[in-house]
């Protein structure tokens, strides 16, 4: 496999980073984050003016069609730079859309003039997607959606939701499950945001017979979770590669630190103990690397079976590196790198956010030991 970047690829990559580094300083982010909204509208109409946002939208609905190796190179940048803004709500609420074919919405998310949000977590459901208490009635031509969906990233922000319910079968079946794209004005919808302990915002959506047409409908009546699985597998890819950039930086700031920390009038990077330390670290960011490339690959090309099986092998070896690089560069910074005015705290944060995200390690390790060919691996 050729893990070379096309010159396009390289020339997207380099000025994102360039933004990234002239006006989304760690400094800049402080200010986006303790302010009312916990978002900059200037630095997501800069995502969008760099294009990508029109990355995740096909071309058909007036975007770029960007694969998913495009889109894995986005997050790894924004992951290095701790970018708060929604992109990846949206782009993962998008995926949905984009399965169901809705592209009138998606023309307005390639355009920045909306932005998304997926409804899927619900308070009992842990890590089970298919858990779904929320319910959703047909009434003449329309679904009146009844529930409450509990931690949507960036739902405050959102401009549409997402929203998973069930029209059928028990409650954690995965049949009778139906996709909706429900607007936030719609009567009935609720929104109660906070703030998460990794700089993002978070929210509430409660759905109080919310009233949507027919055509609100994603996908089959019924037969969601094939979409929902689907496209919460490539949110977990986009999420490895955002938590590889993280990690990268994490790295480059604690070896930084180990090169003008002195002890005993010398670097404490001459201690070897150290050293060794901070191999390991760069050894497991190029392992995780690596296999998020495979998954980013292969996840909206593979067989189920086999996509289930390599992003749930990227989110465990993800989620081994994201907690060793995380406290070990706490643990060489001492316990100044665990203060709001250090920056590896809140890589550190944001990593432990991560690894919790549409399924944490223990999740995916027992996902991808219940595939069909795991014997045989």
């Amino acid at each position: 496999m050729d893990f070379r970047l096309s010159e396009e690829q390289q020339q997207f990559t380099d000025s994102l980073r360039r933004w990234i580094e002239r006006d989304y300083t760690f400094e800049a982010r402080q200010k986006i984050v303790t302010s009312p909204s916990g978002v900059s509208d200037a630095a997501y109409a800069s995502l969008v003016d760099l294009g990508a946002l029109a990355l995740a939208v096909p071309e058909e609905a007036g975007g770029l069609g960007g694969s998913s190796e495009d889109m894995m190179l986005v997050m790894k940048e924004l992951g290095r730079g701790l970018v708060v803004e929604p992109y990846f709500a949206t782009v993962l609420a998008a995926d949905f859309l984009r399965r169901g074919g809705h592209t009138a919405v998606l023309e307005s998310v390639a355009s920045g003039e909306l932005k998304l949000a997926s409804a899927l977590n619900e308070k009992d459901s842990g890590h089970e997607l298919f858990n779904i208490a929320t319910s959703a009635r047909k009434d003449g031509d329309q679904f009146v959606i009844q529930g409450l969906k509990c931690a949507v990233i960036h739902g405050a922000q959102a401009g549409g939701f997402v929203v998973s319910a069930r029209t059928g079968c028990e409650q954690r079946d995965t049949d009778g499950i139906s996709l909706f794209y429900v607007p936030r004005d719609t009567s009935g919808v609720t929104v109660t945001e906070y703030r998460t302990y990794d700089g993002q915002r978070g929210a509430d959506v409660r759905f109080d017979n919310a009233r949507v047409p027919a055509t609100a409908l994603i996908g089959v009546v019924g037969r969601g979770w094939e979409i929902l699985e689907a496209s919460t597998d490539y949110g977990v890819a986009l999420l490895c590669a955002e938590a590889v950039g993280a990690m990268e930086a994490a790295n480059a700031l604690t070896l930084e630190y180990l090169k003008t920390r002195k002890q005993f009038g010398v670097p404490i990077g001459t201690f070897q103990v150290l050293q060794h330390r901070m191999a390991d670290m760069v050894i497991h960011a190029e392992q995780a690397k690596s296999i998020t490339i495979l998954a980013a690959v292969k996840v909206l090309t593979a067989a189920p079976d086999e996509r289930r099986k390599l992003v749930s092998a990227a989110k465990v070896r993800v989620g081994k590196a994201m907690r060793f690089i995380g406290q070990q560069a706490i643990q060489m910074h001492g316990g100044m790198g665990m203060t709001n005015e250090m920056s590896i705290s809140h890589y550190f944060k944001r990593l432990t956010a991560i690894e919790v995200t549409l399924g944490n390690t223990d999740f995916h390790r027992s996902r991808f030991i219940s595939q069909p060919d795991f014997a045989a691996v």
